[in-house]
């Protein structure tokens, strides 16, 4: 996943909002949303990588979020475990710091590739940085967008791709003004027009590969709050596919 969107405290009635673009190859085979409920921990709605048996977004039953994006930096040994698994076992974590802790510890027993990673739960909300060092942030109450090189306020030039690392600051930068919170704006309202940027190609975040290689594979809407849960997604880039509810099944 290459784009993510949290707005975290923002709306009462839901502490925990997330639109969030994967960006893959497109011969990669994925799963859509399911249920993952396996006793260890609570239970988890995520898609899943069929390759490596991860994945990048998802919730659990106790109310905590995950997500993770690529980071464009070349780690010494990295991918030595999947990056899918991390968020995975994130996810059986019953609060967002115990579930910091257990990536704390994950980045000294494995080595990861470079990963932007985010763990949210109506009480914290904390941002991750993995480039063979890991760095961690707590983020303040609002809207806060992450890609491959980082955050609006806090990004780096990659070495290998310097121009697009340039626009993808931009874009998220761009992301961030529109989706400030208007005046006694709705969640509701709100993801909607999160989830319009996601699909709109002038903020450049959903990608087509003239090629056919790579593009945005899906979208993902997930919204943790007073009243419940919910997950929308599109399976596919969200200018082309609607966001359709996953059945929670238990």
């Amino acid at each position: 996943m290459c784009t993510l969107i949290l707005a975290w405290q923002v709306f009462e009635d839901a502490p925990v909002v997330v639109a969030a673009n994967r960006d893959e190859l497109l011969d990669r085979p994925a799963e859509p949303p399911q249920r993952w409920d396996d006793g260890d921990g609570p239970a988890i709605v995520a898609p899943r990588d069929a390759e490596a048996g991860g994945t990048w977004v998802g919730h659990n039953d106790a109310g905590v979020f995950v997500g993770i994006t690529n980071r464009w930096v070349e780690v010494d040994g990295g991918g030595e475990r999947s990056r899918g698994h991390l968020v995975r076992d994130a996810l059986r974590h019953e609060t967002a710091e115990d579930a910091a802790r257990f990536v704390e510890h994950s980045v000294d027993e494995h080595t990861y590739d470079g990963f932007n990673l985010v763990v949210a739960d109506e009480n914290a909300a904390l941002y991750f940085e993995w480039d063979g060092s890991l760095s961690v942030r707590s983020f303040d109450p609002g809207v806060h967008v992450v890609v491959n090189v980082g955050t609006p306020d806090s990004w780096f030039v990659p070495a290998r791709h310097p121009e697009r690392g340039e626009m993808q600051a931009d874009n998220a930068r761009r992301l961030w003004e529109a989706l400030q919170p208007e005046p006694s704006e709705s969640m509701g309202a709100w993801r909607d027009r999160a989830a319009d940027a996601l699909g709109d190609h002038e903020f450049g975040v959903c990608v087509h590969d003239p090629e056919g290689r790579f593009g945005t594979r899906s979208s993902s809407l997930i919204t943790l709050g007073n009243e419940g849960q919910s997950y929308e997604f599109a399976d596919g880039p969200p200018c082309q596919n609607a966001f359709e509810p996953v059945e929670r099944q238990h």
